[in-house]
């Protein structure tokens, strides 16, 4: 198959429903990374790369930088945060190439659902090592990371046990926008509340690989490990609250009916 022209990378695998998706498309992918993404996807169309093997390197991308801040230092959290908009970046191409090379499939969505998974836990678990102040594997800003993590996991799980609840219901397998509403008025207002704060994303890769810098920049400011440290338990606290926020919105919302 001849390479494509990033034309019709943009065409293809950027398509408006693709674009417009209100909870899968990072707000970072619309603001500038789906801008940069054609360019890699042109380089992996023409090296015959599958998708597959694209969302491989995002994986890689998410726990590498997990381990490398786990190191502390400033140097690593720059280098952390670089391979976090790595890994945004392979996340919007694999999609991209698989649109354009009519190589969507199944183990593709699983791949990537996994990344997800992978990424955030190990940049929590990392920032919870970083916290500490020295490598190890135990400790009390340790516990704290790897239970933000573990918390982190089970939001999105709860998000796609949806999916899961609704197929061994025999439902339909999409929901639209309006099913997300809360039906409580109550809950609906706290909904609004929390899209408008943004506050979860602060568990979430790219916003917390910055935070990550912006802690490790005033820690070398001020000497210490304050900033960092008011981080990892600033994530445990919103990743334990978004469990209990989120099942609840779910079993509010139209999305199990």
């Amino acid at each position: 198959m001849p390479g494509p022209t990033l034309a019709e990378l943009r065409s293809e695998g950027q398509p408006p429903a693709v674009i417009a998706r209100l909870n899968d498309e990072h707000w970072a992918g619309r603001l500038y990374m789906r801008k940069l993404s054609p360019w890699a996807t042109w380089v992996f169309a023409r090296l015959g790369w599958s998708p597959n093997a694209v969302t491989a390197l995002f994986i890689v991308c998410g726990v590498a930088a997990g381990v490398v801040v786990a190191f502390g230092g400033l140097a690593t959290a720059v280098a952390g945060a670089i391979l976090i908009q790595g890994y945004l970046l392979f996340d919007c191409s694999d999609g991209e190439l698989a649109r354009w090379s009519h190589r969507t499939s199944a183990s593709g969505v699983y791949l990537d659902g996994v990344g997800h998974y992978l990424g955030e836990a190990a940049l929590l678990t990392g920032l919870g090592i970083r916290a500490q102040g020295h490598l190890t594997f135990s400790g009390g800003y340790v516990s704290a990371g790897l239970g933000a993590a573990l918390l982190a996991m089970i939001v999105k799980a709860e998000t796609d046990n949806v999916v899961v609840a609704r197929a061994k219901a025999g439902l339909p397998g999409g929901t639209d926008d309006d099913s997300l509403r809360p039906q409580s008025s109550g809950l609906a207002a706290a909904r609004r509340l929390a899209s408008v704060l943004r506050v979860h994303r602060i568990i979430q890769a790219v916003e917390l690989s910055a935070l990550i810098l912006v802690a490790a920049i005033a820690d070398a400011i001020r000497g210490g490990l304050l900033a960092t440290r008011v981080l990892v338990i600033a994530c445990l606290v919103v990743a334990a609250l978004m469990v209990v926020a989120h099942l609840a919105a779910i079993l509010a919302s139209r999305r199990l009916r």
